[in-house]
């Protein structure tokens, strides 16, 4: 399925704050993470992740800190601050109302 780029951005913010959550994580694994998450069905680009990653830190609801990598190599690692949890219960919390409206929508189809 090809989920519109509407869905995606809007999808975006609670999807890599959850991420976050989880725990510290860098640009690349977060991109695989969502692939995995959507069973391959949401395939990031780094062009679109890391506006939104630099648009959460503005935000302070994320910092980041770089790190060596299992390979030596430094890696820009992200995490999720006080800020960021309650931005998520936010967005969960507003989620569920429009995934409630769509199912009820979806589920009155007038069928009498």
């Amino acid at each position: 399925m090809n989920v519109s780029k509407d869905l995606i951005a809007a999808s975006a913010t609670p999807l890599i704050l959850a991420i976050l959550k989880e725990n510290d994580s860098y640009g690349y694994a977060i991109i695989k993470r969502v692939k995995e998450m959507s069973d391959n069905e949401l395939i990031w680009t780094e062009g679109m992740l890391y506006p939104v990653l630099h648009r959460l830190e503005e935000q302070q609801l994320i910092e980041s800190y770089w790190q060596k990598s299992e390979t030596g190599r430094q890696r820009k690692y992200y995490r999720i601050k006080e800020r960021g949890l309650e931005e998520l219960e936010v967005q969960k919390r507003q989620w569920e109302v429009v995934v409630a409206a769509l199912a009820r929508t979806w589920s009155d189809r007038g069928d009498s």
